[in-house]
């Protein structure tokens, strides 16, 4: 009766040690959330802070707007918004940043981030690729 109770906690615990060495180094948060909602807005404040701490962290970060995200790659660029300070200090940390040129398209923002310096990209069927990045060793964070 013990070793029946004690496999499944050796089990368990044995998982835990091979994790410190294989640390994921590289992150990528993708923001699908639109900003019409307040959970949307969550989602946006979310993605600003999880890609901060991890650079902060020393881990690689990119952040793509991706879906009803990229209203938010528009609202962020702009001074007056509340979540702008936030986002510059990503930029001037050097966190990576894409926009889906598809998703830009469809949610009508494509030509106001045209002027800006983040690249809209386009490599799977109009948006950027999943597999590119985990190929890289990516792990994705999806809001």
């Amino acid at each position: 009766m013990i070793k029946k109770m004690l496999l499944p906690l050796f089990a368990i615990a044995s998982l835990g040690l091979g994790c410190q060495a294989k640390i994921n180094q590289k992150y990528l948060i993708i923001l699908q959330a639109g900003t019409e909602s307040h959970e949307g807005m969550a989602r946006a404040v979310h993605a600003l802070l999880y890609a901060t701490e991890l650079k902060k962290a020393g881990f690689t970060v990119t952040l793509i707007f991706d879906g009803a995200g990229t209203e938010w790659a528009k609202a962020l660029i702009n001074p007056e918004h509340k979540l702008h300070a936030s986002y510059r200090q990503l930029q001037d940390a050097g966190v990576t940043e894409i926009i889906c040129d598809f998703c830009s398209t469809a949610f009508q923002v494509r030509e106001d981030l045209k002027k800006g310096k983040v690249p809209l990209v386009a490599e799977f069927e109009g948006h950027p690729s999943l597999v590119k990045w985990i190929k890289q060793g990516y792990l994705p964070i999806v809001l």
